[in-house]
């Protein structure tokens, strides 16, 4: 539980003591309700000049019925769109203008939720629009308005489910687990032909019923007047009526009175894949605690059974996965294990039997339930760090334990898990038990599965150019009848007191091997977080061995010189910290986590990994293994095929940067643990690397910390190669990669553009706000998901660094609309520059200047602006100077820029889908026969 909650929080008028008495931690709410029913809840934060908003609906799909699927869902989308007072576009525009976080929401099983955090100036805004959508929605709801974001939400399915390796796995667990009147035998984003079905007066009803002041929770954190922000929720809530009295769902746990084994050939699967499901409970209840813990002794880290038996000894996979999820009214616990390729599922389920025998016969010890244990604090306060963290576990508390401060309980019991829990839970739930089992594997390769697996129920959407149902009309304006009210809501609130940004307090230092050293002190919670960037990854390879330093980086968390990869992993679950090594195109870099009070030996550990690395060669065989598994993956996946060939067109067969950094299957194939070596000797050096330090510690305290790694860390000659850029494209052309069947067209549209340093590239990110880079606020969204519903999100930026990067378009489309989308996106930058108005300009400036007040609100935030500092020899006033550069723009420089910057005729366009059905039709772009490419593209290429 705590893992997947890993951001719970101390919220109450309560003293929650961690391990330590020096770190107590106080956390004040205070919880009022309105007569109508809705639950208020403020949490009040003064570290930065943003509030967070949240409505939080206790409704989910388990509240629909079979055939009408998906309503929840639906609803998250439609209250984006349109209102009485806040008008088309509804709250997505108007958080565009106030500078917010961007109104999103999400949905589950049991509860439904909308939050932004917005400057604390816009605070009265917020509420204004939480209202409106509360008591003055339903109204604007038309037959147009319903058709279109069905179209949205299939394409949210086509993208998130039915194009993705194993997509129609939770389906099929949820099918046969659940008896089909149980609410949770249908998944939250419900089936096509539910929605395609759904009338007007299915989706008015179900709103009536459940999207009501009596069945909703209203979480505000932040820096904001109790008062103040009181008398404003009274003004715009009181007068909305409470709805129909709501009966909880009684608790409906399962049992199964028999083991079901299912198969399904997915044609974007390239490994097998084994999942066993048992059902357990619900949340909160006394077991659910001991069944997470359980999940992780059995699955993470070296000494887990599982890892043992199934990574190590027979190596069947890189990894296995166990997680336990507690819904509302049911529960269940899954075991994941993605096979390498070619392997027998039936061999998987035999060496599974063998790790819980081993769990069985050599269990484990109290250390290993304290370590899983140390954990908790660090996360903790991790789930501190945003205002909308905090949030979101107000309203969690508030709705599933009725009690906001039910976290102090919630911790508590998880820290008085025994072994003995542990065991029942394991006896009780899992062995000898009956589960659901599926054997996803790739098409073609039913001898695979396991054996007596019946076929799995799955619907295909089928591929039909022109499909009935899919177009729509929505009008300017439409007519439908006004809720009463007692003042005029249509005239939005004026702005509060203004929230200014605050630059943090940066402080540098450089040590004499060269490394330089950036922080922040914070001192809100009691935590470090840090970064060593080192520049170089996939950099500094030859390119007929890609991939080396992402094994490099792999292998340096597989032990050290003086400690057993069991052991290294034991010395950092004991400070319940996190360190992990990750490399990219331009870096590698060692991140850590720590409680400050252990930032000295986790920053020794990291010391330790840095300078004495193990070199395994059983655990660099491993890492091998992990990563052609993860490259074989990737050749079904759309969106990895689309990448892969979008930086291949873009730089060459013969630039460094066309590679993955993860390496082709030939290239890690041929890579040795010399190589690895070699690599280190020559490029891991301080003179190429930064020390960024973020969280409640003190200059002085680092500096001192570093003083071993600045004496046994010596600089080398290394330096960064010179790239060359390839000759800018002169005109554009269409490439085809064909995934038969796919049910979307994945695109990259781009060129390689400018670095972040070029005086241009902010400018340039000004422009590209209103074409593709403010989400709702964009063109490319407001065209092609508002107004046509061809996709379900899409977006355009530049990603520039110290050197060039592209500027990319990319998106996942309805099949059977690729050319339309394409076209549409070609004519929307054709007329950009001419069409930009006075309106968008404003819009700009607003949403940028404005949001600059949360730009720093978490240690994340800190640490990216440390980055930029250190990277770009930039002052730390750089915030400043950007605001500047947004308020000195004119709509005129901004068409200057879109005409030199968003040529669409200057682009590569990479489209991945159905050549069959789509392929052709590109040639009417107008940019020639479009190519096709798999064969540029093969596995292990």
């Amino acid at each position: 539980m705590f893992r997947f909650l890993s951001f719970l929080l101390a919220i109450g008028l309560i003293t929650l003591s961690c391990s330590t008495p020096q770190n107590e931690f106080n956390v004040e709410y205070e919880k009022f309700t309105l007569d109508n029913g809705l639950e208020v809840i403020f949490h009040k934060d003064y570290s930065d000049p943003v509030t967070a908003v949240a409505l939080t609906f206790h409704v989910g799909s388990a509240r629909e019925k079979e055939g009408k699927t998906g309503f929840a869902h639906l609803f998250e989308h439609l209250l984006f769109l349109e209102s009485e007072n806040l008008g088309k576009g509804g709250l997505d525009k108007m958080s565009s203008r106030i500078g917010g976080s961007g109104a999103n929401g999400s949905t589950s099983r049991d509860r439904t939720n909308y939050f932004q955090t917005v400057p604390k100036d816009a605070l009265e805004k917020m509420i204004w629009a939480e209202a409106d959508k509360l008591g003055f929605f339903i109204n604007t709801v038309t037959e147009n308005v319903v058709a279109k974001e069905k179209q949205v939400v299939k394409n949210e399915k086509r993208q998130g489910v039915d194009n993705q390796p194993y997509g129609h796995a939770n389906y099929v667990i949820g099918k046969n687990l659940y008896p089909e009147t149980h609410p949770y035998n249908w998944q939250v984003i419900g089936s096509l032909e539910d929605l395609q079905n759904a009338t007007l007066a299915d989706v008015k009803e179900f709103y009536n019923r459940w999207y009501v002041p009596n069945n909703a929770t209203l979480v505000i954190a932040g820096d904001f007047d109790s008062e103040q922000a009181k008398e404003w929720i009274h003004k715009y809530f009181d007068e909305i009526p409470r709805g129909e009295e709501i009966e909880p769902l009684p608790v409906q746990r399962i049992e199964l009175s028999e083991t079901k084994n299912l198969y399904y050939e997915d044609n974007f699967a390239r490994l097998p894949e084994l999942r066993m499901t048992w059902p357990t409970v619900e949340i909160y209840h006394p077991d659910a605690y001991p069944l997470e813990i359980l999940t992780q002794l059995l699955v993470d880290g070296k000494k887990a059974p599982f890892t043992q038996v199934l990574v190590d000894e027979e190596q069947v996979t890189s990894n296995v996965f166990m997680f336990s999820n507690n819904s509302e009214i049911a529960g269940e616990l899954t075991l994941l294990v993605r096979a390498y390729p070619n392997t027998d599922l039936d061999q998987v389920r035999s060496v599974v039997d063998e790790a819980f025998a081993r769990f069985e016969t050599e269990s484990f010890t109290e250390d290993d339930l304290n370590k899983i244990k140390a954990g908790i604090e660090t996360d903790f306060y991790n789930g501190l760090s945003s205002v909308l963290g905090k949030a979101f576990q107000l309203a969690q508390y508030n709705i599933f334990a009725d009690n906001p401060g039910y976290v102090n309980e919630d911790i508590k019991k998880f820290l008085a898990v025994t072994k003995e829990d542990v065991m029942q839970v394991y006896e009780k739930y899992i062995k000898d038990q009956h589960y659901v089992s599926t054997s996803f594997v790739p098409r073609g390769q039913k001898d695979l599965v396991l054996e007596g697996s019946m076929l799995a129920e799955v619907a295909e959407e089928e591929i039909v150019q022109g499909a009935e149902g899919e177009d729509f009309v929505l009008p300017e304006a439409t007519d439908y009848e006004r809720t009463p009210s007692s003042f005029d809501r249509s005239v939005e609130p004026p702005y509060g007191e203004s929230a200014d940004v605050s630059v943090p307090d940066v402080w540098e230092h450089e040590l004499a091997n060269g490394m330089g050293v950036y922080g922040i002190e914070n001192n809100e919670l009691p935590l470090v977080q840090f970064r060593l960037e080192i520049d170089g990854g996939l950099l500094m390879e030859d390119i007929s061995k890609t991939g080396v330093s992402n094994l490099l980086a792999q292998s340096m968390m597989r032990g050290t010189a003086n400690k057993t990869p069991e052991e290294l992993e034991e010395a950092i679950d004991e400070l319940g910290a996190s360190i992990s090594i990750n490399s990219g195109r331009e870096q590698i870099t060692i991140s850590g986590t720590t409680l400050s009070r252990n930032y000295q030996q986790t920053l020794d550990l990291v010391e330790e990994i840095l300078l004495s690395p193990r070199w395994d060669e059983s655990e660099f065989d491993l890492a091998k293994q992990s990563t052609l598994s993860q490259i074989a993956q990737q050749t079904a996946n759309p969106n990895a095929i689309a990448t892969n060939a979008y930086y291949k067109l873009l730089y060459g067969d013969d630039h460094i940067l066309s590679y993955n950094p993860n390496g082709t299957s030939n290239s890690v194939e041929s890579i040795t643990l010399e190589d690895l070596k070699t690599y280190y000797e020559n490029y891991f050096t301080p003179s190429l690397a930064d020390f960024h330090i973020v969280g409640a510690i003190k200059k002085n305290e680092v500096v001192r910390s570093l003083s071993d790694l600045e004496s046994n860390w010596e600089k080398t000659s290394a330096t960064l190669p010179e790239l060359s850029n390839p000759e800018p494209i002169e005109s554009s052309k269409v490439y085809f990669y064909d995934v038969p069947n796919a049910k979307q067209s994945v695109i990259r549209f781009g060129y390689l553009a400018m670095p972040e340093t070029d005086p241009d590239y902010y400018p340039a990110t000004v422009m590209n706000y209103i074409l593709g880079g403010g989400g709702f606020a964009s063109r490319f969204t407001q065209e092609l998901r508002e107004g046509k519903g061809y996709t379900y999100g899409i977006g355009s930026g530049f990603s520039g660094s110290s050197i060039s990067g592209p500027f990319t378009i990319s998106s996942g489309i309805r099949t059977n609309v690729t050319y339309e989308a394409a076209s549409l996106v070609k004519q929307i930058m054709e007329e950009y520059p001419s069409t930009f108005t006075d309106q968008d300009l404003e819009t700009t400036k607003g949403f940028l200047l404005k949001s600059n007040a949360r730009r720093f609100e978490t240690l994340g935030a800190k640490l990216n602006m440390l980055q930029n500092i250190s990277e770009y020899d930039w002052s730390p006033s750089y915030i400043k100077d950007r605001e500047q550069i947004v308020k000195d723009i004119t709509k005129d420089r901004i068409s200057e820029l879109a005409e030199k910057y968003a040529d669409p005729n200057r682009m590569i366009y990479v489209v991945v889908g159905d050549a069959k059905t789509q392929l052709n039709r590109l040639e009417a772009l107008g940019f020639g026969e479009p190519e096709l490419i798999n064969g540029i593209f093969k596995e292990g290429n």
